[in-house]
């Protein structure tokens, strides 16, 4: 003669749940790993919600086989959660955000004239120099050529200019 199944657990008994995630827990962790493509965030959700599940449903009605209704449960929960992120526009990656970040067109442009406008005011003398270092990338050697003075020269008018540049920048309420 077998003996008929103890009452369920009352929701408040804490010990069930323990019990069960002691006896169940690791390989219900494991499914849920495989069901989430390993992402241990979502796998760690979907045991907790199936663990709650549980206790809310000690009450009402008997869990026959314990195991088997929280693979059921977390395979269920699984699914739902796939379907709820397949149902909205998918969340931006660090790439999108990481795009946000360039400047537009029309944002260069407005900077490009800002800066042209800050090089007139320049002496001549510093203008050229950063031009033919920044502008057209050539080295102080090369620059020192094309304008017809020493490297050293080129060096000082860069150095000098560009502190003239950004004090003419700042007067703009251009500021870094």
């Amino acid at each position: 003669m077998s003996t008929p199944p103890p009452d369920p657990p009352r929701p408040a008994d804490d010990r069930f749940i323990e019990e069960l995630y002691a006896e169940h827990g690791s390989s219900l962790l494991r499914y849920a790993l495989g069901l989430t493509g390993g992402d241990y965030q979502q796998a760690e959700d979907l045991l907790q919600e199936a663990m709650l599940r549980a206790w809310r449903s000690a009450s009402t009605a008997t869990i026959r086989s314990p195991r088997s209704w929280l693979f059921s449960t977390l395979r269920h929960l699984a699914i739902d959660a796939h379907r709820a992120r397949r149902s909205r526009p998918p969340e931006a990656g660090h790439a999108a955000v990481d795009s946000l970040a360039i400047p537009d067109t029309a944002e260069r442009t407005a900077e490009s004239v800002d800066i042209a406008r800050a090089l007139a005011v320049l002496r001549p003398e510093h203008r050229q120099a950063i031009i033919e270092t920044f502008y057209r990338g050539n080295s102080a050697t090369e620059a020192a050529a094309i304008l017809g003075i020493p490297p050293g020269t080129v060096k000082s008018r860069t150095y000098y200019g560009l502190k003239a540049l950004r004090l003419a920048l700042e007067e703009r309420g251009i500021t870094q």
